[in-house]
């Protein structure tokens, strides 16, 4: 049985703003959101990009993850951006 991954992400809007979600098919959910499905917020500021994600172990865990990406700053936000890119560089080199 193959156990169901949970996503807590990040998209960047077109107009420059975050939005952060939940999901458990992370490539569904953006496209939805690309369609104008996917939430009232980002269905006018469309398209949006995924800018940052991290997986949990169950949707408690995202939603509780996510609770607490939203109560950050937009700085505090970008600064998690910004940390994934890198060590996404890093583990490119």
């Amino acid at each position: 049985m193959k156990k169901i991954r949970w996503h807590v992400y990040l998209l960047t809007c077109a107009d420059g703003t975050l939005y952060a979600g939940v999901t458990n098919d992370l490539a569904r959910r953006l496209a939805a959101h690309n369609a104008g499905k996917g939430a009232k917020y980002t269905k006018p500021r469309r398209p949006v990009v995924l800018a940052w994600s991290v997986s949990t172990k169950d949707r408690s865990s995202a939603q509780k993850r996510e609770h607490a990406v939203k109560a950050l700053t937009r700085p505090e936000k970008l600064q998690l951006i910004a940390k994934q890119k890198t060590r996404a560089k890093k583990a490119r080199a």
